[in-house]
């Protein structure tokens, strides 16, 4: 597997370069935003680790220019600690943001989680985790509760939040993102909504609500579904 790796401080490259070596990647490094923007496009990365000040094209330029014919999972890893940059790098289409200094095993679990298929292909679109199955074709939820399967009834709307979710595993979704998705436009103030429609999800899909491990949320960015944790 390729990692392309675009940072303009030189001892992160060789940083990072070492820790991807010790896992097994191959690495394509690059210091300006226009080098990882030209090796996005000749050298067809499997993930981009990509800074957000760099000279030439910053971050959040690079990504929106990958995204305009490329889909493969950018996560960032950006010493700005600010909310409006990690928005404004989710929502032009970054896949999930790590803030420098990071920890290595969590950067390592970041890109397995990002490379990882875990929704299954077109024949058998069917998501599950814990003791719940969502049928995405059928737009059908069950639980199995002491061993007996069990129809969840959701509204439109919980489908269509839920859905999101689930169809992108492991990444965070931004608020933004999930009302333009499920309310449309206009709505770029009414993240009560996606409070209120996260907790009837919970009380309907966790095992325990008040602590969920599946449907989670990143404080002040948006949520985030985990099928992997253990119910």
């Amino acid at each position: 597997m390729k990692i392309l790796v675009a940072d303009d401080d030189p001892q992160i490259l060789a940083a990072l370069r070492i820790l991807l070596h010790a896992h097994g990647y191959e690495v394509v490094l690059a210091r300006t935003g226009t080098a990882a923007l030209d090796a996005a496009a000749h050298e067809h990365p499997d993930l981009v680790l990509l800074d957000l000040g760099m000279p030439g094209l910053s971050g959040v330029q690079v990504i929106r220019a990958i995204r305009g014919w490329s889909t493969v999972p950018i996560l960032v890893v950006s010493g700005r600690t600010e909310s409006y940059d990690k928005v404004a790098a989710l929502d032009t289409g970054a896949d999930d943001y790590v803030t420098k200094p990071f920890l290595a095993d969590e950067l390592a679990a970041r890109i397995r989680a990002l490379t990882r298929r875990n929704v299954p292909d077109a024949e058998e679109p069917v998501v599950r985790f814990g003791d719940v199955e969502v049928d995405l074709a059928r737009h059908r939820v069950t639980r199995s509760v002491g061993g007996q399967e069990t129809a969840v009834r959701l509204t439109p709307t919980e489908w269509a939040f839920l859905e999101v979710l689930v169809r992108n595993p492991d990444r965070l979704v931004t608020r933004q993102y999930l009302l333009d998705h499920v309310w449309g436009p206009g709505h770029a103030n009414d993240s009560g909504y996606l409070r209120l429609y996260m907790a009837q999800l919970r009380k309907k899909l966790e095992r325990e609500p008040a602590e969920p491990v599946h449907l989670l949320t990143d404080p002040g960015l948006g949520y985030r579904f985990v099928p992997g944790a253990r119910s």
